[in-house]
């Protein structure tokens, strides 16, 4: 199908809005389930909620917001950059509703899995990412795009992240510090390397150009982009097989430099004008933030210093670098002008504290519960924001391709 086709199937679409395009169910209800997700965790530290769910509260916790959440926003994103891949369009209408159904019974499915086998939980959970992976394989190859199969591949591994986290809570492991978790997160922060490496380049010469001359990025994946990926990606396999190992620490620490350097090149210090292009290389800059700091905490054998490192990956780079993409893919296929007023700015720092916060609490263990209370209040705030501001875009009649 070309793009003409395309946009043609999606404004044929005539059911509700919300379900023509795949971004706008899964970033709205992405973004909710990040907010509902920290209260109930927040309810949980306070010991005022206990959910029925097999998992300890941490290792929900973690689940819940990088399969749960993230899940939900790489499928919005995918469905909306696979028509510009390939000039298809995977899914609309009752299908994308379906596949939002059994996302959230995935949701259902781990926060009572106390009431069902282990195996079950898994099957239910499971079955979003592995159908879905299996749609866009489809558009993807129909589409003759073989280079996006990379994007694909790494997908599969954060499924393979998923599955390993379900097997190693079934055993009684404590999963939030397993090998599912790690394939997961370095998984995650591999996806950023490589679309982040695509878009924040090229969103940011675009926007420079328009505002005459002056230095602009460097292009995208040259030869030193690779040999930082390639770099990366070694840190981060020998972080999963051996995490606590000073080759691992060594190794994020020189890819943590590398990537730092990669994002000198793509002169984000030109952009401070405007947030919807900062903010890319904000979310970007905790990439190599976090290789960094828990390359150290693993040299110096601080273990509770690496579970808070972790976060700058986590909330920093993750929720930072999504919310980026949710709010410029909304704004741009909603037909409104590509400029974050303060709102949007307002919900970019939030990110930002709520990551600091976490990451602070590692180091001051007197005023660590106060300080997961700011960091959780902070990223309640940023998401359920998003869905205040942009929930109107996200269920009004159709989108422009």
């Amino acid at each position: 199908m070309n793009a003409v086709g395309t946009m043609e199937r999606s404004r044929a679409w005539r059911g509700p809005a919300i379900l023509s395009y795949g971004f706008r169910p899964f970033f709205l209800g992405g973004a909710i389930w990040a907010a509902l997700a920290m209260v109930l965790w927040l309810a949980m530290l306070a010991g005022a909620v206990e959910l029925p769910t097999r998992l300890d509260p941490i290792s929900w916790h973690a689940h819940e917001f990088l399969f749960g959440y993230l899940g939900a926003i790489i499928a919005g994103f995918l469905l909306t950059a696979v028509p510009n891949w390939t000039g298809r369009l995977p899914i609309a209408g009752w299908p994308l509703g379906g596949l939002f159904l059994l996302w959230l019974s995935g949701r259902v499915a781990i926060a009572t899995s106390a009431f069902w086998s282990p195996a079950t939980v898994a099957f239910v959970d499971l079955a979003f990412p592995v159908l879905f992976a299996l749609v866009i394989a489809r558009e993807i190859v129909a589409g003759k795009n073989r280079r996006n199969l990379m994007v694909l591949g790494l997908f599969a591994a954060l499924v393979a992240g998923n599955g390993t986290f379900h097997w190693e809570a079934a055993r009684g492991d404590f999963a939030a510090q397993g090998y599912g978790l790690r394939i997961g997160l370095a998984t995650a922060i591999m996806l950023i390397g490589l679309i982040g490496g695509r878009i924040v380049p090229s969103f940011t010469r675009n926007w420079l150009v328009k505002r005459g001359a002056g230095q602009l990025p460097s292009p995208p994946m040259g030869r030193f982009d690779k040999v930082a990926l390639l770099t990366l990606l070694a840190a981060l396999l020998v972080w999963i097989a051996r995490p606590d190992s000073s080759v691992a620490g060594s190794l994020l620490l020189l890819a943590g430099l590398a990537h730092a350097a990669r994002l000198v090149r793509w002169a984000g210090f030109r952009t401070g004008a405007e947030p919807l292009v900062w903010v890319l290389h904000a979310g970007y800059a905790f990439v190599p933030l976090g290789a960094i700091v828990v390359g150290f905490s693993v040299l110096s054998t601080n273990l509770a210093g690496v579970t808070a490192a972790q976060h700058l990956w986590m909330a920093g780079g993750i929720g930072l670098m999504t919310l980026a993409v949710m709010t410029r893919a909304t704004l741009g296929h909603t037909g409104q002008e590509l400029t974050a007023g303060p709102a949007t700015t307002a919900i970019y720092l939030l990110v930002v504290a709520a990551t600091l916060a976490r990451l602070t609490s590692g180091a001051f263990a007197d005023v660590a519960a106060i300080l997961h209370l700011v960091s959780g209040l902070a990223w309640f705030c940023a998401f359920f924001g998003f869905a205040l501001i942009y929930g109107r875009l996200l269920i009004a009649p159709r989108s422009r391709s």
